[in-house]
């Protein structure tokens, strides 16, 4: 039974991304995003397990990709169509959302025949997208209102976009094992992570998405 352990929690994964993008169209983003990170654990933890029980395979890869395209692609993407919708009257400028599906699959394919990927990303992995996107149906008060038009909303989709089909250089957060040593950068990501949601709550994720690219782009110069 534990051979099936990873595609069943690949599975589980996709099942988040329907759930999911069916409470956004029916007008419920923040279910979208519990979704999402729901998601985001399941992608971790099947992609763990299968390393852990070396239980690899094609089957699985692609399964695995067609699960994030899903959940990390066309839910995002439908959170900010919805939000788009709701915050301006020019609707048509709500597809620009689904900006995030057609150019995720274009990064997964990508990162399905990239030999370098094993080791680190090159490109914004589509769950960190979709982390980033998830943020925004928590954060809408007076506060941060200037934040939900559609200016911002399109930028962060084409900014998404380009960010998963570059060539950036970024750190892989794939554990192989619970050693400090060999994981130190990925530990001390999910520490410094912890911390800033303690303090700043939902208003953190997207400044832990930021926070990774910035520190990847720095071990980068480092090296």
């Amino acid at each position: 039974m534990l051979k099936h352990l990873p595609n069943f929690l690949t599975l589980c994964n996709l099942a988040c991304g329907c759930f999911g993008t069916v409470a956004v169209l029916r007008g419920d983003p923040t279910t979208g995003s519990i979704m999402i990170w729901s998601g985001a654990i399941l992608d971790f933890f099947d992609g763990f397990a299968a390393r852990m029980l070396n239980k690899f395979s094609i089957i699985g890869r692609d399964l695995d990709s067609l699960a994030d395209l899903i959940t990390f692609c066309f839910l995002p993407g439908s959170i900010l169509y919805v939000l788009m919708l709701q915050s301006h009257e020019l609707n048509r400028l709500a597809y620009s959302g689904y900006f995030l599906v057609i150019f995720g699959a274009l990064r997964l394919a990508k990162f399905n025949n990239d030999a370098r990927q094993s080791e680190n990303f090159y490109g914004l992995p589509v769950p960190a997208s979709a982390i980033f996107v998830s943020a925004f149906p928590f954060i809408e008060n007076e506060i941060f209102s200037v934040m939900h038009t559609p200016a911002v909303f399109i930028g962060v989709a084409v900014l998404l976009s380009v960010l998963m089909v570059s060539n950036l250089k970024l750190m892989s957060l794939k554990f192989s094992g619970f050693s400090f040593k060999h994981n130190r950068n990925r530990y001390l990501l999910i520490i410094s992570s912890l911390v800033l949601l303690a303090f700043l709550h939902y208003l953190a994720i997207p400044i832990i998405i930021i926070s990774y690219v910035v520190f990847s782009i720095a071990l980068n110069i480092a090296e």
